[in-house]
């Protein structure tokens, strides 16, 4: 049976941070726009900040989807899922903001993600609990984790700021999403130093 509790703390905390991979969930306002859903999971660029509180570093690659419905409406659920160990999944329902590299915020959270200082960094995603809930995950696979991907951060550590603030303007989808709605402000801010 599903439980709902009042802080991201002791059990619930060592549970999230110990999973390699969790998943994002946001949507527009308008009744026919595009739901978007990704999976995240980098090693060293997400974590609990404190007992309401979670924060991922939001890298360069593919749309920024879940950027516009925050700048829209503020509106993210968070899912983690064991694939090993007891069966459990834990949701985070909540209210999410990107910090961009030129917001005064910057400097300190992404200073809290090893991989933060990644080039192809472009915002912080902080998300504020409003519900948080577990239940079980009886019909979750039972699956072996292997390794982290390396492929994403080589590719984009071998760029230069202005080379990945050029490519970010020139992807679809990024300065605005799939249902129009502004997205990564462009031209990317320029990392401080």
């Amino acid at each position: 049976m599903g439980k709902t509790y009042e802080r991201i703390d002791g059990r619930l905390r060592e549970f999230i941070e110990r999973q390699p991979v969790f998943f994002v969930a946001t949507a527009p306002l308008t009744g026919d726009g595009h739901v978007n859903l990704s999976p995240k999971g980098r090693a060293g660029s997400f974590g609990v900040l404190d007992e309401r509180t979670f924060a991922y570093v939001d890298f360069g690659g593919s749309g920024a989807e879940t950027i516009a419905h925050l700048r829209e409406n503020g509106r993210i659920t968070l899912m983690w899922c064991s694939f090993d160990g007891p069966p459990t999944i834990v949701r985070v329902h909540g209210r999410g903001e990107p910090v961009f590299r030129d917001d005064p915020r910057w400097p300190d959270l992404v200073g809290r993600f090893p991989d933060g200082g990644s080039p192809s960094a472009r915002a912080v995603i902080v998300v504020t609990a409003e519900r948080i809930s577990d239940s079980c995950g009886f019909a979750v696979p039972l699956m072996d984790y292997q390794a982290d991907r390396t492929l994403h951060a080589e590719y984009f550590g071998r760029k230069t700021d202005p080379e990945f603030a050029a490519y970010c303007e020139s992807k679809d989808y990024v300065g605005v999403s799939l249902d129009g709605l502004p997205a990564l402000p462009l031209p990317l801010p320029a990392r401080p130093d």
